[in-house]
């Protein structure tokens, strides 16, 4: 059989998920500031916009996770 996984530590799950919603809304809010404030862009903005922004920031969640994750096994 295999071993049962080990309960996470609570405190280490809630500053992860604080990191989480944190690398989130920077890369989104970096993305929109692009599309904002940009020189030749339109200065609008649009659903696109918007959708490149949360896909950024979710790209952003994802590689902080990572790094995370790394730096945690890298540790043991």
């Amino acid at each position: 059989m295999s071993p049962q996984p080990m309960p996470e530590d609570p405190d280490r799950e809630a500053k992860r998920r604080r990191a989480d919603i944190v690398a989130f809304l920077v890369g989104a809010a970096a993305a929109l500031a692009f599309f904002s404030f940009f020189p030749g862009l339109p200065h609008v903005i649009d659903w696109g916009a918007i959708l490149a922004s949360l896909a950024v920031g979710a790209l952003t969640r994802w590689a902080w996770r990572s790094r995370l994750t790394k730096k945690r096994v890298g540790s043991r």
